[in-house]
């Protein structure tokens, strides 16, 4: 009988606890708690959905292609008038690009965001219309044979190989289907019963037709496709027409909002080849939505609610992505609250000065550097504080501002060895943000000793004052770069917890999408503008959080929260960042980002 060795290559480890080093699905042996373990990635075992950009034009009746990160807007009904406008999605915002030639409401895309073509639809009759699109322009091509709205498509397919079913033509129950080879059209078997404002999903040669409208109402028949016939299959839970789509094959898809008799509707399912399951639910309804994408990534865009267009879009991130989580690192040597920190991951990280026990005597001049095990004491800074910014990296760092026993504007700067007195702020302050490097830095907001939305850049030399916050805070957090940051959180008098965010893109600041909770003493991380965490704080009434949300340029999503609650100090980025410090009193703890996890799981014998 082959060992253990011999079949995989190494030996079973010996190791006291959970083994850091262990790959997926390798065996180790914990000595501490003598058994014997494995390991595997932490994924999610159902999808969810996330806000993503608007579109820059509201509009109902449009056409989708691509997946939930890359996608085009085409076409559709601006209530009225038809309009030719294209937009293309690019994970977390909407570009308008050229129109599609002919203009038209309940048309059907298939393809990528590059490569894609746009066929049916109305223009105020049935329109047999076929467009290409190569990334930059579109170009017409040959007729369906039969022009039909709101069909279903194979929209993953491709752009020279989709299938196009049903839609109310030549009569209202069209049970037509075309197959599309790059060039022609083809006429093939028919579907089992024709139906219109519906959705389909899948390839040319593995596809789904789920739900639709037979008038009266909605249907909830489904039906498959195989290459060569449709044959039905399980109904869905909840009948819909006016819905999305989405989905890899007959086997692997699902279907999203549209109408019912009682309303639209916010519902999701999803499919497996055999059973329809209810899952997460949308935010919002819509009816005439545009979609496009596959079961791990789809989109859901614009669409009508209540009568009226919408721009919203929404992303949907199927079952089995990563899960990101908080773990214990190592503690501090020096126990402090309401200090700076500077870094580019959970493995390379400064700490700097704060308090030790409370206020003044209490601040310590100690710096500390991190290497993903334990902290090291380094040398100190000149100007001792609390409640300062820190920001740059664990060899070029620095530390503005903050609270000594009065305001203070002194500017260090850390070369890896030692702290240098640089140029000091305009504006003294404590409880500001900061971003940047140590010679490309932006501070904002803060107590002066009155909240202040003042925002100062540097450049390695000295502080220049540029445009304000639209609102003033201090205790905020933020993320990124001196040309492309996030503030978010904070606190206004007396006591006004904020969730508000704002976007800088190197000369301006603009309200966008508000955190999920209210915060201040938030810490943040995070590259830049469109990629950023916000953790831990205070949140209403008064109550510390160990929250933890990320943003992507449109939207925050709640992920996984802190093991310990409150203020704590952070910097990273999104993917691995670092929380270190607490108030309400001095901590030693340390906490690691990672945005992937893992599962141990110990063997039994029973």
């Amino acid at each position: 009988m082959a060992t253990y060795k011999e079949k995989v290559g190494t030996s079973v480890v010996n190791y006291a606890g959970n083994y850091p080093g262990a790959v997926e699905g390798e065996l180790w042996y914990d000595s501490t708690n003598k058994d014997f373990k494995y390991q595997y990635p932490n994924v999610t075992s159902a999808g969810s959905w996330r806000t993503g950009g608007n579109l820059n034009t509201a509009r109902r009746g449009l056409g989708g292609a691509g997946v939930g990160t890359a996608a085009l807007a085409i076409s559709g009904d601006d209530d009225p008038p038809v309009i030719a406008n294209v937009e293309q999605y690019n994970g977390s915002s909407w570009t308008e690009v050229n129109d599609v030639a002919t203009a038209r409401t309940q048309l059907r895309g298939a393809g990528t965001y590059t490569a894609a073509i746009a066929f049916a639809g109305s223009t105020g009759s049935p329109s047999a219309l076929t467009e290409s699109w190569n990334g930059t322009n579109w170009t017409e091509l040959n007729d369906l044979n039969t022009g039909r709205p709101s069909g279903g498509a194979a929209s993953a397919g491709g752009q020279t190989a989709s299938l196009y079913f049903g839609g109310p033509a030549p009569g209202p129950l069209g049970p037509l289907t075309e197959l599309w080879n790059g060039t022609n059209w083809t006429e093939v078997n028919d579907l089992n019963t024709g139906r219109g404002i519906s959705a389909g999903a899948g390839t040319q040669s593995s596809a789904i037709y789920m739900s639709g409208y037979v008038n009266p109402n909605g249907v909830a028949n489904v039906e498959t496709w195989n290459g060569t016939n449709w044959t039905e299959v399980a109904d869905v839970n909840t009948a819909v027409y006016g819905h999305g789509g989405a989905g890899d094959s007959n086997t692997s898809s699902l279907k999203f909002t549209g109408s019912t008799p009682g309303g639209q509707t916010t519902n999701v399912e999803t499919w497996n080849g055999s059973a329809w399951t209810e899952t997460t639910n949308m935010s919002r309804d819509s009816y005439q939505v545009g979609f496009c994408g596959t079961s791990p990534s789809a989109l859901a865009f614009g669409g009508s609610q209540s009568n009226a267009d919408i721009a919203f879009t929404e992303e949907w991130i199927g079952p089995g992505a990563p899960v990101g989580a908080w773990s214990t690192g190592g503690s501090l040597n020096t126990s402090r609250q309401a200090l700076g920190a500077s870094g580019t991951s959970s493995t390379a990280a400064l700490a700097f000065t704060g308090t030790t026990n409370g206020d003044p005597p209490g601040i310590t001049v100690n710096v500390e550097s991190y290497d993903g095990t334990s902290w090291t004491e380094v040398n100190n800074v000149n100007t001792g504080r609390k409640l300062l910014a820190g920001l740059g990296t664990q060899t070029a760092a620095l530390a503005t501002g903050g609270d000594t026993g009065s305001l203070t504007a002194v500017t260090e700067s850390y070369n890896g060895t030692s702290w240098t007195e640089v140029g000091d702020l305009n504006t003294a302050r404590q409880r500001l943000a900061g971003v940047g490097t140590n010679t490309a830095s932006l501070v904002f907001g803060g107590l002066t000793p009155s909240v202040t939305a003042i925002t100062e850049s540097y450049n390695g030399t000295s502080w220049t004052e540029v445009a304000d916050l639209n609102t003033a805070r201090d205790m905020l957090g933020g993320g990124g770069t001196n040309t492309s940051a996030l503030a978010f959180g904070g606190l206004t008098p007396p006591s006004t917890r904020l969730a508000v965010t704002e976007s800088w893109n190197g000369s301006s600041w603009t309200e966008t999408t508000n955190l999920n909770t209210a915060r201040y003493q938030v810490a943040g991380s995070g590259e830049s503008n469109t990629s950023a965490l916000a953790f831990g704080g205070n949140k209403p009434p008064n109550n510390a959080t160990g929250e933890t949300e990320q943003w992507n340029g449109s939207s925050w999503t709640e992920l996984a929260d802190l093991s310990q609650v409150g203020a704590t100090q952070g910097t990273g980025t999104v993917t691995s960042s670092i929380a270190v410090g607490r108030e309400p009193s001095p901590s030693a703890a340390t906490e690691e980002w990672s945005s992937s996890s893992n599962v141990v799981k110990t063997i039994s014998t029973s």
